[in-house]
């Protein structure tokens, strides 16, 4: 029997009736006592208030809205904590309610799919990873382990100072200091310095130029730290308006790379030298430990690169204080 039209168009505003009634009672029911803040526009939320630097738009807003502040990030509700009493509630009063990180395109595509600590969700795996950078890879007898390696590359570093300051020309010290603590980084790490033309010659050539090396670090900082707007506005990522997950595809592949090229490299050192193996770096305690038959999560290949990525990382502000703590 064929409906006549009047029915189906009752029928869509019976339905639409029902569900702003749904929406509506849905609403009165959750009232909830919000952070003040700027009133969001439709689509975009308080986006249009955050510049090319996003830490210093937020400053602002906190100055006129108060240490504790609600913005919204497109589809997205963000609560803002600005004053130390802010970051005491939520980094450790409140600490495990706000463990968990949002899935990101940053996550996604340059952490190996959040297998890395930093945006992994919480979870075994999560706490996993916490215990193992805590007791094994960042900690104190770990680090202190390495202090021959700081010791050579200062002694590198005021060489190196020495003889351009002979030149008669002004010397910039930042690049200097870039470069000792990146070759600190990648010797604790890597188990060698990617930055050396001469030592990657003397080794054969490597997977890498030390200006690509560089590039990939940079790259990988500046991406981690972007706001993309296809995060806050899900429909809108296909689109990629900013370019950015392209350009994390791109960094992916290329560290994705460089990194199977190192971890091969140091698990077929394991395999030639058999039983009287000796961890040298950071790379081959992770193959110690995926080896580990007692772990609660099992950390594949993808892991060890994920946790080798961020560790090159994560290292630059420690070797810089352990730097200084050499020349004592």
């Amino acid at each position: 029997m064929e409906l006549p039209p009047w029915a189906s168009f009752l029928g869509v505003v019976l339905a639409t009736v029902m569900l702003l009634k749904a929406l509506t009672g849905r609403r009165s029911r959750r009232m909830y006592n919000l952070p003040p803040g700027p009133k969001p526009w439709p689509i975009i939320g308080n986006l249009d208030l955050v510049g090319a630097l996003p830490h210093r738009s937020i400053h602002e807003l906190s100055r006129k809205y108060g240490p504790l502040m609600q913005l919204r990030f497109g589809s997205f509700p963000v609560v803002v904590g600005s004053s130390v009493d802010m970051a005491k509630f939520f980094l450790k009063t409140h600490d495990v309610v706000f463990t968990d990180r949002p899935k990101t395109a940053a996550g996604k595509y340059t952490t190996y799919n959040y297998r890395d600590i930093t945006w992994s969700p919480y979870g075994a795996y999560w706490r996993q990873a916490r215990k193992m950078c805590l007791t094994e890879l960042f900690s104190a007898k770990r680090l202190e382990s390495y202090e021959y390696i700081r010791a050579a590359e200062v002694r590198v570093l005021l060489r190196d100072l020495h003889s351009a300051s002979g030149s008669g020309r002004a010397v910039m010290l930042k690049d200097y200091l870039s470069t000792v603590s990146l070759n600190v980084i990648t010797r604790m790490v890597l188990g060698k310095k990617y930055l050396d033309k001469e030592e990657a010659a003397a080794a054969g050539g490597s997977v890498t130029t030390p200006e690509e090396f560089k590039w990939m670090l940079d790259e990988l900082f500046l991406l981690n730290g972007v706001l993309n707007i296809g995060d806050s506005i899900p429909w809108l990522d296909w689109m990629d308006l900013q370019g950015y997950i392209k350009r994390m595809k791109k960094l992916s592949k290329m560290f994705d790379r460089f990194l199977e090229h190192v971890v091969e490299e140091h698990h077929q050192r394991r395999l030639s030298e058999g039983k009287g193996f000796v961890a040298k770096d950071m790379v081959d305690v992770l193959l110690q430990i995926a080896d580990d038959p007692t772990l609660e999560v099992e950390l594949d290949r993808e892991s060890v690169k994920a946790f080798t990525q961020v560790s090159l990382s994560s290292l630059p502000s420690c070797s810089r204080i352990l730097l200084l703590r050499s020349q004592n």
